[in-house]
């Protein structure tokens, strides 16, 4: 999908058992697999692919009182207090949201486009693809560009 196809397109999230849902504008700035301790504890798993977006394009939808949050306003992981499902972080002193791309419904137009923090990764595992890979965070001059946390 190009952008002109995913302009103004909504899709959707939700927890594993289903008490949580969200809608996110289909208008991610940018998408990466993160390899950091913090990451692969929250997830349960050797990295979590992650696309990110202004927070104000992600709205809860479903099971508003049912989330869980680790952290604070600026700064926090939203879970699902039933299931324990990560449902998306609040990064970038609050004006972004990370979205597990895995709680995902819906097919995103966007795809992971680096390995980061690949300096902490779980030595158990290894990358096979060709993504980029880098040691820590990606930072760009645009301001919405990548800069995972």
């Amino acid at each position: 999908m190009d952008k002109k196809e995913t302009s103004g397109r909504t899709i959707t999230g939700q927890c594993l058992c289903g008490t949580v849902h969200y809608a996110v504008a289909d208008d991610f700035l940018y998408a990466a697999n993160c390899h950091c301790s913090n990451c692969r504890r929250t997830t349960g798993s050797a990295f979590k692919p992650f696309a990110g977006i202004a927070r104000e394009k992600l709205r809860v939808i479903q099971g508003q009182d049912r989330l869980k949050r680790y952290g604070d306003e600026d700064g926090h992981d939203a879970h699902c207090e039933v299931c324990g499902s990560l449902l998306y972080s609040v990064v970038r002193d609050g004006a972004f949201v990370h979205v597990p791309m895995g709680t995902l419904v819906d097919d995103p137009s966007i795809r992971p486009t680096a390995h980061i923090f690949v300096g902490s990764k779980a030595a158990w595992f290894r990358i096979t693809d060709d993504l980029p890979q880098f040691e820590e965070h990606v930072v760009l001059a645009d301001p919405t560009g990548m800069r995972a946390s």
